[in-house]
């Protein structure tokens, strides 16, 4: 994302956040080339506070990626409410804000979205001038954006805005005169900006902090000052400016001197006090503090973020895009590859950041009795660290693991269930010492990939077993008809498994045909394999001449014999193209809908009896439908119309416009445009089927 000229998007933003209130906030622009969220400025607040979010999808769990998805506003009270909607977010995040996030769009087109923040201590309700104040500016915002691509300048990235000057101080209180008075008082006092950055101390503070001002000021406290490197501090001074609500602690100055700190936010900055803590003192007198965390929060809130990320991850690749985006920016790394095996030898489960792909997939298949760095590390559950390539190459002189442009690299063993699950490599530009505590935070990281590695690679293997079923199950080419063209499609759910029980069939039976759709309850390996033996059944019935009611009383015979427990929606059609008839069955499927040749679309009302499996003495009446010459039957599986907050009745009528405008396409492009344009294109929670049939113009 380039960086624009001028700061359209900055000023926008800057004055969102003046008009409600806000204190902080971000602009999220949408990739051209890909469903992804970028930002593009961010204002009020450090840019690290949202750094596990630069960079997100548009199905993301987070609330901006809800708000343009959905084309919706989203707001989120507090801090439970946040844990409760929102748990990776409030993870990272635990403090008291709330937040509002809205989608940048104009009727035709999605340009990103933003999300504006307040101190926890605005009311949990969002005012109704507040609403209309933000869904006015998005939709100024939009129109700006739209009105500079038409013009040929879009708008990209811009640099962020953190705090407006302070006013009045000047005509008040010289700042001569006021450092002079800051320096008589008997207690610390520190001023820090938003980063953190100590921009003015006293002599007091200086005293007690135990560093001479100079090596304090320009510098975050937990970084000049090696006792107050601990994450409980600096995540003080985040939870302060989120909130905008006084925060304190207390921390021993070594050797046994304790001192309290109050932090007073600003939308400018921190003030803090210092003074010493004697009644934590007699408490715990000379009580020494015996342990660190790692040196940076920001380290830890992408920790955090990983580990809650982790936790979603479902194949392999899940979890090679995760450790890229959340861990390689964290520890600097370049490059990034994930090994496993496979028969004994070294398996290549995924990488990034190798400019020349080939240097990682050369080690695909390589022996694990082969000395490598990546074999030993996987075999022995060792880490293993190289800090130059002299390293390397001297420890490893076959050169089998020498990624080409890098200098240094971590090799950590995935441990999952007490046994080595594969190894993640990272690797780094330059030569690189790996000190104590890095090691330890790497092997750490290496224990939550391991996790998430070892679930994701039994789903893969589940996922791999289930998807060669449905597709063995399913028809791999729909009969050849006379007068009937036919075409289908079959989605699988985004979620889960990725199978499901929808079926469909063409059963060609001399000068009639046959066809079915149906869908088996149910997102599993039971529901596909039951899917198959309806159709077997259906296809079976069909040859030996039943009718179409007769199939279906058949076939509900059958699922009740068989004991699965599972129920089952169809629809079965016996097909006469010479005389232009259609005689249909129903089992409590969705009703189909029928094209006529001039355009006119209705959803036929057909007699039908309950679902397949429940009741033995079921009946299922038949209706007999006119097909003219040129007429398409769409029929579908309650997946293509049914999705969370459509109602079902728009979707049918969504459908059927779209039938009556592309219903002249040819029937495999019109197939496309079905799924395309279903309720269900995007996040499916259900299966999809799809079969459509047009009468021969011949008869």
């Amino acid at each position: 994302m380039t960086l624009s000229a001028q700061p359209v998007l900055s000023l926008a933003l800057v004055a969102m956040m003046h008009g409600v209130g806000a204190h902080s906030g971000a602009m999220y622009l949408l990739r051209p080339d890909e469903p992804v969220l970028e930002m593009a400025v961010h204002a009020g607040m450090p840019r690290a506070f949202a750094a596990p979010w630069e960079r997100v999808g548009l199905s993301a769990p987070i609330p901006v990626a809800d708000a343009a998805r959905d084309r919706r506003l989203v707001w989120v009270g507090g801090e439970e409410e946040m844990a409760r909607l929102y748990p990776r977010v409030a993870v990272v995040l635990p403090y008291p804000f709330a937040l509002a996030a809205l989608p940048v769009a104009t009727e035709r087109r999605l340009y990103g979205a933003v999300f504006v923040t307040w101190p926890g201590a605005h009311p949990p309700e969002l005012s109704d001038r507040e609403r209309d104040q933000l869904w006015a500016a998005c939709e100024r915002l939009a129109l700006r954006l739209e009105r500079a691509e038409q013009e040929g300048r879009p708008i990209g990235r811009e640099d962020d805005v953190l705090a407006t000057s302070v006013y009045g101080v000047s005509e008040t209180l010289g700042s001569v005169e006021a450092a002079r008075m800051v320096s008589r008082l008997p207690y610390g006092l520190v001023s820090m900006d938003l980063h953190g950055r100590i921009r003015f101390v006293n002599a007091a503070a200086a005293e007690l902090l135990g560093r001479p001002a100079k090596e304090l000021l320009g510098t975050p406290p937990w970084a000049s000052v090696p006792w107050l490197n601990d994450p409980m501090y600096e995540d003080r001074y985040r939870g302060a400016l989120l909130s905008q609500q006084v925060a304190s602690f207390v921390a021993l100055r070594p050797p046994g001197e304790w001192l309290s700190f109050r932090l007073y936010p600003s939308t400018s900055g921190l003030s803090v006090r210092i003074t010493r803590a004697r009644a934590v003192a007699d408490m715990a007198r000379g009580a020494p503090r015996t342990g660190r965390g790692p040196s940076r929060l920001v380290t830890i809130s992408q920790v955090l973020s990983l580990a809650s990320a982790l936790t979603e991850a479902v194949g392999v690749q899940d979890v090679v895009q995760l450790v890229w985006d959340e861990v390689a920016p964290a520890v600097d790394s370049r490059a990034l590859a994930l090994l496993g095996s496979q028969g004994g030898r070294l398996h290549v489960l995924g990488h990034r950041g190798y400019p020349d792909p080939h240097v990682v997939e050369r080690f695909d298949g390589l022996p694990l009795s082969e000395r490598t760095p990546g074999t030993q590390a996987l075999n022995s559950g060792v880490p293993a660290f190289f800090d130059s390539r002299e390293e390397l190459e001297r420890l490893y002189p076959s050169r089998h693991e020498t990624p080409d442009g890098f200098a240094a690299w971590a090799y950590l063993p995935l441990i999952a269930s007490g046994r080595p699950v594969g190894t993640c490599v990272l690797a780094y530009n330059e030569p690189r010492v790996f000190p104590a505590d890095e090691r330890a935070v790497l092997t750490s990281l290496g224990g939550l990939i391991a996790q998430a590695l070892e679930r994701a690679l039994l789903y893969d293997a589940k996922h791999r077993l289930a998807h060669g079923l449905q597709q063995a199950l399913l028809p791999h080419t729909l009969a050849s008809l006379p007068g009937i063209e036919a075409a289908a499609r079959y989605l699988p759910a985004t979620h889960g498994m990725e199978i499901g029980g929808d079926f469909y069939d063409l059963v060609p039976t001399g000068s009639l045909a046959a066809a079915v759709i149906g869908d088996v309850q149910g997102h599993n390996v039971t529901a596909a394999g039951l899917m198959g033996q309806i159709r077997t059944g259906v296809r079976a019935y069909t040859t030996v001449g039943q009718a179409p009611h007769e199939v279906m009383s058949s076939t509900n015979q059958l699922l009740i014999d068989l004991g699965a427990d599972l129920f089952a929606s169809c629809l079965y059609l016996r097909l006469d193209p010479a005389h232009g008839q259609a005689v249909m069955a129903r089992a409590g499927h969705p009703p189909p809908l029928l094209r006529r040749p001039d355009g006119r679309v209705r959803v036929l009302d057909l007699a039908g009896g309950p679902l397949l499996g429940i009741d033995a003495a079921a009946v299922y009446p038949t209706t007999e439908v006119s097909l003219a010459p040129g007429s398409v039957l769409l029929l579908y599986t309650d997946g293509l119309v049914e999705s969370p907050g459509v109602d079902i009745e728009d979707a049918l009528v969504d459908l059927g416009e779209l039938l009556a405008d592309a219903g002249g396409r040819p029937l495999e492009r019109l197939a496309d445009a079905v799924v395309r344009h279903s309720a269900a294109a995007g996040e499916r929670v259900d299966d999809v089927a799809v079969l459509l049939l047009r009468a021969g113009d011949d008869g």
